[in-house]
């Protein structure tokens, strides 16, 4: 952590609330007259969107579980790496992950990545948003590619034997977005059977494989996490892999736990989002038409904190 450079990241699986998350902090910044460096995960993914599923595909065929949630296709020493050298000096190397959205603006294909270099000068603060803002992994076994890109090569050792690697150690503001598990499955069907082509069947394969991952790198990260804010559907989800629509926000409530409730001013947070009420002494329950209201509301002072250091 670094008091002359802090870090902000928001941790989370794909359809957490995403592009509400964006909009909250975007708006925080503006207001507060702040200069972040912005930092997507997926440009720390090992590999672009073609290789990536070469990649899983010869896995598959070799009986390996490889998936995006884990070591073997991330690159999580290069990312605590970011996080040491911003928070001694403001500085760091990254790159980006071309989208559809910005392939005009970086000039590359969606779906690869810009050449390393610096993060932009004179920032107030890195904001990360992604899968791994918080991944702790002490030991890990890697599988990665061969030269020739054929079969994967026999496992190895990873950097793990000298200490692993620990990303949230350096972040000064730790927020965990994640919708309950019979959600994300529910996005993750639609999305891919919509936007993809996807069938139900290959989705939950998917799903599957991903598993043993999800469970070792991304669920952790919410036992450390500052404040976590869950989405919890108040319709039946009990069989996602038959729902045939997403909940939406009006269906939902969001659960926002404290880690440590001592900061917060609970009264006010009350008056200000309304009909919320606390569940528990650290837990303050939300409907989930307001999960962008409740944002701005809890995370501005926090910025600004940060940032006043």
């Amino acid at each position: 952590m670094s008091k002359a450079h802090p870090i902000v990241a928001v941790t989370g699986s794909s359809g957490a609330g995403t592009t509400t998350i964006r909009h909250a902090f975007s708006d925080i910044f503006r207001r507060q007259g702040i200069q972040p460096a912005f930092v997507n995960g997926d440009s720390f993914h090992r590999y672009d969107h073609e290789t990536m599923g070469r990649v899983i595909e010869q896995a598959q065929v070799a009986g390996l579980p490889l998936s995006h949630f884990g070591p073997d296709v991330n690159l999580f020493e290069q990312l605590e790496t970011l996080f040491t050298e911003y928070g001694r000096s403001g500085g760091g190397t990254f790159r980006q992950c071309i989208t559809e959205d910005n392939c005009v603006e970086l000039g590359g294909k969606p779906g690869t990545f810009t050449q390393w270099g610096p993060l932009p000068a004179d920032t107030d603060l890195l904001f990360y948003e992604g899968l791994h803002g918080g991944v702790v992994a002490r030991t890990w076994t890697r599988r990665q590619m061969s030269p020739s890109h054929n079969p994967l090569v026999a496992e190895r050792r990873s950097s793990s034997e000298d200490g692993g690697v620990d990303v949230a150690q350096h972040v000064d503001l730790l927020l965990g977005v994640v919708p309950v598990v019979n959600l994300e499955w529910i996005q993750k069907i639609h999305r891919d059977t919509r936007t993809h082509g996807y069938s139900v069947e290959a989705v939950t394969n998917t799903i599957l494989r991903r598993m043993r991952d999800y469970i070792s790198f991304i669920v952790p990260q919410f036992s450390v996490t500052d404040i976590n804010f869950q989405r919890v559907p108040v319709v039946d989800t009990s069989n996602p892999f038959i729902s045939r629509d997403v909940p939406l926000d009006a269906e939902s409530i969001v659960v926002i736990r404290f880690r440590d409730p001592q900061r917060f001013n609970f009264p006010q947070l009350l008056r200000e989002i309304h009909d919320s009420y606390m569940s528990r002494p650290n837990t303050l329950v939300i409907p989930g038409s307001y999960f962008g209201h409740a944002l701005e509301v809890i995370c501005a002072p926090l910025i600004h904190e940060l940032c006043s250091r």
